[in-house]
């Protein structure tokens, strides 16, 4: 586990997963961070990298099912991005940098910095970095890949990292061995594990060890108050929200 500091607020919020977003205010968007704070809630929100290397506030590595673009989030440059409408409506992706002026610090962010096989994901570390270098707010990062964790424990040491996991098929981390390997690699100020794999014997050992472990999606009624015992924190979205 980290030897960092992990700041008070960290479980002390609940967060509204991608923001508060439904119908007519799409995920990842400006609308959905600012329903976030007028509800009182954090927002964790997406990742992904535009052509030209700027962090872009998006889930999906295609552009299909939010944009009707066939492209890939990372084949546009920024610019062409910021121009696209999400869900038709007269929201756009944007800019990790739009969204952290937007924000100011009025709430804290849960930035989770998407990765996966061969993809050189330093380089997004790097541009997140620089960032929030100069952002005041209450933030941490997080990522399903270790290396992320890692690189900011290595360069970026004040930044609160964390580690995300899920053990059914969709994740990189269903066995024992490798859920350790991961852990160990990225040495995380704390974990966001998904709910359906609570309870678990090995979360709950981390956790009365001292690491903080926060749970998402969280949404539904069963989910919330499964998470409530199990989790310091909630990710949710939906009817899993207060």
């Amino acid at each position: 586990m980290s030897e960092g500091c992990v700041p008070d607020w960290l479980t002390r919020w609940e967060y509204a997963h991608r923001g508060l977003h439904g119908p007519g205010v799409p995920e990842n968007s400006l609308a959905a961070a600012e329903a976030a704070i007028a509800a009182g809630l954090g927002i964790e929100c997406d990742i992904q990298r535009s052509r030209d290397d700027h962090p872009i506030v998006f889930h999906d590595w295609e552009l299909e099912r939010l944009t009707g673009r066939p492209e890939s989030t990372e084949g546009l440059d920024a610019d062409t991005l910021e121009m696209l409408h999400l869900l038709g409506t007269d929201q756009h992706p944007v800019r990790l940098a739009t969204f952290l002026d937007m924000v100011a610090g009025r709430v804290p962010l849960l930035i989770e910095i998407k990765s996966k096989r061969g993809y050189h994901v330093e380089r997004t570390c790097i541009q997140v970095g620089r960032l929030l270098e100069d952002y005041a707010g209450p933030h941490a990062v997080m990522s399903f890949d270790p290396l992320v964790a890692r690189w900011f424990k290595r360069h970026a040491p004040k930044v609160c990292a964390g580690l995300v996991m899920r053990e059914d098929e969709r994740g990189n981390t269903q066995t024992a061995w490798r859920r350790s390997l991961a852990l160990w690699i990225a040495k995380p100020d704390f974990l966001a594990y998904h709910i359906n794999a609570l309870p678990s014997r090995w979360v709950a050992g981390l956790r009365a060890r001292g690491l903080p472990v926060l749970t998402w999606t969280v949404n539904s009624p069963e989910t919330r108050a499964r998470a409530l015992a199990q989790a310091d924190a909630l990710i949710a979205e939906a009817e899993g929200l207060a």
